[in-house]
């Protein structure tokens, strides 16, 4: 039986009311394939270095280049759907997704699939914002967290739906699949948004603010270039620091600039409501710690342990199901213990499970490995939800998209700095422990395989005729080991950061419940 329009909040229109689940289904399914992009081109990337033959630093770009443009189109593309309608933004992404998407597969050179991803990044800047902001023109206020909440829980399942997806396509077809399927699965979205959707837009005639979009793009380029080439060059890098200089720069100037304009891409007074700064700030850190877990599994998985991409897709697949189910009774858990609790028990148990994690072995059972993913992913499950929520109903409803932009950006920037943090202490602990396991072959060839564990196995099977299968078993086995202590260390850094995190939680997020009323 269909609703009655009399029955239909004000405010909302009474079709889209109607469809107001199927079009949170649309938006999922939107949400999942851009996070699982991000993720799922990390198991192409041995194919993708067979057939193109980048450099190290190509390689590098083939798989950041899509995040750097997304997170740093971000609060920009937010704008644009608040002021052209939202539903348009999602249409005009999902095809530049499209279109970036072939390309990339049909790409037979490193430095045009870096410029296609690029594209792709674009595209998903278009579509993860405005996924959220038309969620609040269908669903009532009482019904948003709820709703914020499943949301929620696919955004945090798509990056470990990824390597799943992308696992089972690189171990039957070309590297290009990685990209086609996907492709495919957008433009069955995009037919479905065009027909189910509603057209939502809030706001008419507003200035666009190129300068403070331009602004932005310095900013947030600025600091995720760093933190890339930070890991890769080092922090001390002119290069890293000039990235640096020039992020801090743009964000000083953004903000003096728009804190002067009437109407500004971000109005920087939010900030200055809890919910909101709180929400921000919580979002940074839970998937600042999250990613650690990210970092490491896929690696421990097929290096350590052996297992297939496609396997180890699979064996990842918990930390999805716990934020698909959890995540959606966050707003229900609150209720009954308040905001604080709720989010300070979060960040605890994502302690917890990193903890868990960093004292695996080269023979840890898939057990131990469940357990620690299970409590790492209910961090992320308990929070995201609520501190979402507190972001959008602290913006007016014109500016959903910016705050929708503002908590997509805080998932990336927070992400990015968690890869860079464990990467580099685990990176430093590995080389070093390799070299000192080593000292019998060539300081260029140790060198190489402290690079990574796919680099020491690289070396392993080149060198085997010359010095033997038990000597190249050797440096297999010390790479295995090295790997093992630098991640178990790492790991214990980033849980020591998430116990640091969850007491400033108890302190700094807000006891009330988050209302939209």
């Amino acid at each position: 039986m269909t609703t009655s329009t009399s029955e239909t909040p004000p405010g909302i229109d009474p079709v889209s009311y109607q469809r107001r689940w199927m079009i949170l289904g649309l938006m999922c399914l939107s949400l999942v394939l851009v996070v699982a992009t991000v993720s799922s081109v990390n198991v192409a990337i041995p194919s993708i270095a067979r057939e193109l033959k980048p450099t190290d630093t190509q390689l590098l770009w083939i798989v950041d280049a899509y995040a750097v443009a997304f997170a740093g189109l971000l609060l920009p593309a937010g704008a644009l759907g608040d002021k052209y309608g939202r539903k348009g933004a999602l249409q005009v992404g999902f095809l530049v997704f499209i279109a970036g998407s072939v390309l990339s597969a049909l790409a037979t050179d490193a430095n045009v699939l870096i410029g296609m991803r690029v594209i792709m990044g674009a595209g998903a800047a278009l579509i993860m914002p405005s996924t959220l902001s038309l969620l609040t023109t269908v669903f009532p206020p009482a019904e948003r967290p709820k709703a914020f909440g499943i949301w929620s829980g696919f955004a945090g399942a798509g990056g470990a739906l990824g390597p799943l997806l992308g696992g089972a396509l690189v171990g039957r077809f070309w590297f290009g699949s990685v990209f086609l399927v996907p492709a495919a699965i957008a433009a069955v979205a995009v037919a479905a948004i065009s027909l189910g959707a509603p057209r939502a837009t809030e706001r008419h005639g507003a200035r666009t603010d190129l300068v403070g979009t331009m602004l932005s793009i310095i900013g947030f380029v600025g600091l995720l270039f760093g933190i890339i080439e930070g890991g890769d060059l080092g922090w001390g890098h002119p290069f890293t620091i000039a990235a640096f200089v020039l992020s801090i720069v743009g964000f000083v100037a953004f903000v003096a600039y728009e804190s002067r304009r009437d109407e500004p891409l971000l109005d920087v007074s939010f900030f200055r409501n809890r919910r909101f700064s709180a929400g921000a700030f919580g979002i940074t850190f839970v998937f600042l710690c999250t990613f650690s877990l990210f970092y490491v599994l896929t690696q421990y998985l097929q290096y350590v342990q052996g297992h297939s991409p496609f396997m180890a897709g699979v064996r990842g697949l918990p930390f999805a199901f716990t934020m698909i189910l959890v995540a959606p009774r966050g707003p229900r858990i609150v209720l009954r213990f308040g905001l604080r609790r709720t989010v300070t028990f979060g960040m605890s148990c994502v302690a917890i499970g990193l903890g868990i994690m960093s004292f695996i072995d080269a023979n840890t059972g898939y057990w131990h490995i469940v357990l620690a993913m299970v409590f790492t992913a209910l961090g992320p499950a308990l929070c995201i939800s609520n501190l979402t929520t507190g972001i959008i109903s602290s913006v007016p409803p014109n500016k959903a998209g910016v705050g929708s932009a503002v908590n997509d950006v805080t998932r990336e920037v927070g992400g990015a700095i968690g890869i860079a943090l464990i990467g580099t202490v685990a990176n430093s602990v590995y080389k070093s422990r390799l070299t000192s396991s080593l000292t019998d072959l060539p300081a260029e060839v140790v060198d190489f395989a402290g690079d990574s564990v796919a680099k020491a196995n690289i070396v392993a099977a080149k060198l085997a005729p010359s010095i033997g299968d038990a000597a190249a078993n050797h440096i297999v086995e010390s790479a295995k080991a090295a790997f093992i202590d630098a991640i178990g260390i790492g790991l214990k850094v980033s849980a020591a950061l998430a116990a640091v995190v969850a007491v400033i939680f108890s302190r700094v997020i807000p006891t009330e419940q988050i209302r939209h009323d």
